[in-house]
């Protein structure tokens, strides 16, 4: 059963795009768009006191079992990127992220230049789905009540 979250906890990476990750127009490769997720994702988790690090010491990966990118505007050499990611929903054995990647600060000052959605499964060591102690599944949830 899924845990609805009306209040997803959700983090901010600033992010500048550096001129290796463009092609010959100064566009933004759409390859980047999963890598600064993952920055998102990484900072969220450590923001809600529980970063990758600790997880795998644990004994669990959050394996990556779906991504969707919605491109809506090209990113451009040198912009200020600003990633919103959040929490969206979070199970006993899967957790989905969402984002929107704005150029400058989100909403009216900004320029929305994509959202996405990545979906993970909790496998133990030897790649099985696994359930998440308890610790971490209040972590990922109680941060949504505290938005």
């Amino acid at each position: 059963m899924t845990a609805p979250l009306a209040a997803p906890p959700q983090s901010r990476s600033d992010l500048r795009v550096r001129y290796a990750e463009t092609d010959a127009m100064g566009v933004a490769h759409h390859a980047n768009y999963p890598v600064w997720f993952e920055v998102g994702r990484g900072e969220l988790m450590h923001q809600l006191g529980l970063p990758y690090a600790e997880v795998e010491a644990r004994g669990y990966y959050l394996m990556l079992s779906g991504l969707n990118v919605e491109y809506r505007r090209a990113a451009r050499y040198d912009d200020h990127l600003t990633l919103v990611t959040r929490v969206s929903s979070v199970r006993s054995r899967t957790l989905t992220f969402t984002y929107e990647l704005w150029r400058g600060e989100p909403g009216a000052e900004g320029e929305l230049l994509a959202t996405g959605e990545t979906r993970h499964i909790a496998t133990d060591k030897t790649y099985r789905p696994a359930r998440l102690p308890e610790d971490v599944l209040t972590l990922l949830t109680a941060g949504a009540a505290e938005g």
